[in-house]
């Protein structure tokens, strides 16, 4: 049983937990990710690390509660249990020192980039972060990232704080010339950034997020094409050459269980389970 130390809501239904787990501490990377179980009947759902502490033993992560296992555990509070995790899982990202970096999050992948974000400046890269969401009060981590960037840019779809989409990157890379791009987001601001950044040829990563059971390879349910080839994301990635990533493929797959995936966040709802537990 994996305790929860601290839950904190970010914004509307963005949740962080951080709970102890201390062989997984341990061992995290920036880029890596876990697979949990809220309770004995739970599926398994893939959250990408945001932080650890291997002095407290705890790994943190954030999560947006749009189905019913990311409700059921925004239900949880401290004190509470989560049943089981399994991690750290998949391949590290690259750190080392690259030059200028430019480094991109959208909703709650910005959590996670910080991470990589602090990795880059301590292995000595210039840094600048651009952060985005749908609208200013959905924006995470704002202060956290500016203590760990050289720079940083807000973007928002709706223009209500920063800059209005994700067209002024044109002319940002105009002025200025990096080294790299790490790109963590949703899928759409992935491809878009993605697309400017090759007309830059700036090598670009992005951590892809497919629909993923066992997380260690054997059910391929997570698979992505990248450079025309098959990749598992839990084993080969998360973070592919944004370049080369199939990213209408990725879209479909994605998709795929939608009905689904609603029907089963309605039904839990209906049931009682949306009830936050008072302690």
């Amino acid at each position: 049983m994996y305790k929860i130390i601290t839950k904190q809501e970010l914004a509307a239904k963005i949740k962080l937990l951080e709970v102890n787990a201390p062989d997984i501490a341990a061992k995290a990377k920036p880029g890596q990710f876990i697979i949990l179980v809220v309770d004995e009947t739970g599926e398994r759902i893939p959250l990408t690390i945001a932080d650890y502490n291997i002095v407290k033993g705890t790994v943190t992560f954030i999560f947006n509660e749009v189905g019913k296992t990311t409700k059921q555990l925004g239900s949880l509070n401290e004190g509470d249990s989560i049943v089981n995790i399994a991690g750290p899982l998949g391949v590290p990202s690259e750190i080392k020192k690259f030059g200028r970096v430019l480094c991109v999050g959208g909703g709650v992948m910005i959590a996670p980039l910080h991470l990589q974000v602090k990795a880059l400046r301590e292995a000595g890269n210039d840094v600048t972060t651009v952060i985005g969401a749908r609208g200013e009060d959905l924006l995470i981590f704002e202060q956290k990232m500016k203590k760990v960037s050289n720079k940083v840019y807000i973007v928002t779809d709706d223009g209500s704080r920063g800059f209005k989409g994700f067209d002024f990157l044109k002319e940002l890379l105009k002025a200025e010339s990096f080294q790299r791009a790490i790109v963590m987001g949703p899928v759409i601001m992935m491809e878009t950034v993605s697309e400017i950044s090759k007309s830059f040829n700036i090598p670009t990563m992005v951590t892809v997020t497919p629909i993923m059971v066992d997380g260690m390879g054997m059910c391929g349910v997570c698979r992505v094409t990248v450079g025309g080839e098959t990749k598992f994301a839990c084993i080969d990635g998360p973070e592919f050459d944004g370049h080369q990533v199939d990213f209408e493929e990725l879209v479909k797959r994605q998709r795929l269980f939608l009905p689904e995936e609603r029907l089963s966040s309605m039904f839990w709802e209906k049931l009682g389970g949306g009830c936050h537990r008072e302690r």
